[in-house]
């Protein structure tokens, strides 16, 4: 190709030269700024595949909607953690509303907010101001949080509850010491009656209340039934314990969950118990591998196809586009395990 390139056109010659030198460099640069980031170690570049990039482009995923972990820090130390404290790094706030409007631009209808503990940050200003811009600004139809519930005062409801559709609090026991022994607990705080206490202040400042469990071999044998139906959620999401290799499984890892595995058929037992709950919804391990859209701290989707975490590079970077075509994300699953609901509280008709 060179050679006939010469023949016709020296000037053309130089032209290709100095493209290819332009996309070496840029492409070495691009991975030195994200190793001496510290954290991007494994990244896939993106940036000079060309035509296999336009044409990922054209077939991209839709991030309708999205989980952004934008903290990995915790106060609990739950045992089968997934996503865990290995960095301490927070995007600026500016730079994660950035973000979060590309998504926007892209599709995204709901956006939720998870960590670590996301109350930690700024003690929940932080977590505050991003709610409050998703939904005053940006407009999305449906904002959302995952918490343990510690870190919440009434005064961010007073503030910021208006802006925010759902809170769902984890909470994977109704037994105090379970919770100890889980690692779902800070010191001899109850986790059960915080719970009840913010469930309260979602319906007084009108925010759609959820529960999320995490199914273990210290809990499979509970009977959550009465508990759950008592305190009413619009949904209670109910997972199989799951492993991550290099998050809470294998030799990089930061928790050895291994002991808290159930079966599929322990699984299975555990819901055919609570049957009765008409709110229950169960997700496996095989539903909630690949069904979801994470973006980690440095606003990367996480591919979990391989049993771990591999990263996109940042959209702040790359674009959201380009970015969601190394997601892993199935987006039949995503549908099949009921992933699009009515999750804007305007729409779910709730008596507060």
């Amino acid at each position: 190709m060179l050679l006939s390139l010469a023949i016709t056109s020296p000037k053309r010659v130089f032209q290709f030269c100095v493209s290819t030198i332009i996309c070496i460099f840029t492409g070495f640069f691009s991975k030195v700024w994200y190793w001496t980031a510290g954290n991007f170690k494994g990244t896939r570049d993106l940036t000079c595949d060309g035509k296999l990039d336009q044409n990922n482009e054209q077939n991209a995923t839709t991030p309708t909607s999205v989980n952004y972990h934008f903290t990995r820090q915790c106060n609990y130390k739950c045992g089968f953690c997934f996503h865990t404290a290995k960095t301490s790094f927070v995007l600026p706030l500016e730079e994660a509303k950035r973000g979060l409007r590309l998504l926007k631009e892209a599709g995204m209808e709901k956006i939720n907010f998870s960590g670590g503990e996301p109350f930690l940050q700024d003690r929940g200003k932080f977590l505050g101001e991003l709610v409050q811009y998703c939904k005053q600004d940006i407009q999305l139809p449906s904002v959302s949080i995952v918490s343990n519930g510690s870190m919440i005062k009434e005064k961010w409801f007073q503030k910021y509850g208006e802006y925010l559709d759902i809170l769902a609090i984890s909470c994977d026991s109704f037994d105090e010491e379970t919770n100890q022994l889980i690692g779902r607990a800070q010191g001899k705080k109850s986790h059960v009656d915080n719970l009840f206490k913010i469930r309260n202040w979602c319906q007084q400042y009108k925010v759609a209340f959820k529960i999320n469990s995490v199914i273990n071999t210290f809990n499979i044998d509970e009977d959550m039934a009465d508990r759950i139906t008592e305190l009413n959620p619009v949904r209670w999401k109910v997972f199989q314990c799951l492993l991550i290799d290099g998050e809470n499984s294998g030799e990089d890892a930061l928790k050895e969950a291994e002991k808290f595995v159930i079966s599929d058929q322990q699984f299975q037992v555990f819901l055919d118990r609570h049957s009765s709950v008409s709110c229950l919804v169960p997700e496996s391990n095989e539903k909630m591998r690949n069904s979801y859209l994470i973006l980690d701290e440095y606003m990367r989707f996480l591919d979990c196809r391989e049993g771990r975490k591999d990263p996109s590079n940042s959209i702040l970077d790359v674009g959201v586009k380009q970015a969601i075509c190394f997601s892993g994300f199935d987006e039949k699953m995503f549908r099949m395990r009921g992933g699009k609901y009515v999750w804007s509280k305007a729409d779910m008709k709730l008596e507060w």
